[in-house]
């Protein structure tokens, strides 16, 4: 997209964790101009600066601070909306906004596994956008995966493209952000782990193969190999830690998995898009990375780090992997999926 005006773009959810990382991501953005701010009916009608607890690094955007914030029920004049939404209320909304004619990019769980609805991580499935041709409705509903099931599907699309996935083992190690704010209690985080995360494992488990399958005929077939997920809640800021344990339908040694994945690239990086990362996965070298504090920022946030690849006693390849959840796992996921459906023309 050049030599055209940014599009305009709504937030839903404009003054949720989310939400708020869709203002700082979009400042500026060469493609999509923030011209409407929705939040639920306490925030409605009031200054944004006013209707938001601020939480994130930099201040609030001067061009953002005092726009008047929308109900979800006010009629909306941006044609793309981009959805932070909390599931309580994103199922039904976001159906509405897209009957009434907007395209919708969400971050929200609720109609990821929608038979015509594409899942997309554009680096691995561009090709499912085409399914929003069965899509009824004059505007398109588009998902983004979970935060976890990101990291999960970028390292294992160009293994089962290379050598086929029989099984899949993962245990997650999930940031307390990804809860949102404030996040989980201090007295259950400070140092504890909890091994349960609602409708996360379930998440894992079923997404990753829906982003994995094949579209075919106006349908999209779930990949055939079972995922088994564990997840956890640990004292860590940001960033979600993985650790997998695959088993191969052709046999392959740890130098020939971190040959693939290194050779990694997709659409994104192709057509050069401004949220692609330019390596989008990063295969570490030292035994003790990729790490939380120290990786989650490379690539500004958008790449999967992968390290410690080597072979499994009980499958056959075990590894760690990482990834921004607020960024790549959320709000610059959505973005990137925006940023596809222009230059594929499908707005």
């Amino acid at each position: 997209m050049t030599n055209k005006e940014p599009i305009n773009v709504a937030i839903l959810g404009a003054t949720g964790t989310v939400g708020q990382k869709f203002i700082t991501l979009l400042q500026n953005h060469p493609y999509f101009h923030i011209h409407e701010l929705v939040a639920s009916p306490r925030s409605a009608g009031k200054p944004y600066s006013e209707a938001a607890s601020w939480k994130q690094d930099t201040p609030i955007p001067p061009d953002i601070a005092g726009k008047i914030v929308k109900a979800l029920d006010e009629t909306l004049e941006s044609p793309i909306l981009f959805s932070g939404l909390d599931s309580s209320v994103a199922g039904e909304a976001e159906s509405r906004f897209a009957a009434d004619g907007h395209i919708v990019i969400s971050n929200s769980k609720n109609h990821r596994m929608d038979a015509d609805v594409p899942l997309v991580i554009p680096e691995i499935n561009p090709e499912h956008f085409e399914i929003l041709k069965t899509q009824k409705t004059r505007g398109k509903i588009v998902t983004n995966s979970n935060c976890s099931t990101m990291f999960l599907a970028m390292a294992l699309a160009p293994i089962h493209r290379k050598f086929g996935l029989e099984a899949v083992q993962v245990t997650t190690m999930q940031a307390i952000s990804g809860a949102g704010y404030p996040g989980v209690p201090s007295m259950d985080i400070m140092g504890n782990v909890v091994p349960y995360i609602g409708d996360e494992e379930d998440k894992l488990e079923t997404e990753t193969q829906k982003i994995l399958g094949t579209y075919k005929d106006g349908k999209i077939i779930p990949a055939d190999f079972k995922v088994s997920a564990q997840c956890n809640r640990v004292p860590v800021f940001d960033g979600h830690t993985e650790t997998l344990s695959i088993k191969l339908k052709t046999k392959a040694t740890p130098e020939q998995i971190r040959t693939v994945l290194k050779n990694f690239k997709g659409m994104p990086q192709d057509k050069a898009l401004p949220f692609a990362p330019k390596q989008p996965i990063i295969v570490m070298d030292e035994k003790n990375r990729p790490q939380p504090a120290r990786d989650i920022w490379l690539e500004k946030g958008m790449a999967t780090m992968v390290g410690r690849i080597r072979e499994c006693p009980v499958f056959d390849i075990k590894m760690v992997i990482l990834g921004h959840n607020t960024v790549r796992g959320a709000a610059g996921a959505a973005i990137l999926n925006a940023e596809a459906l222009v230059e594929l023309g499908y707005l």
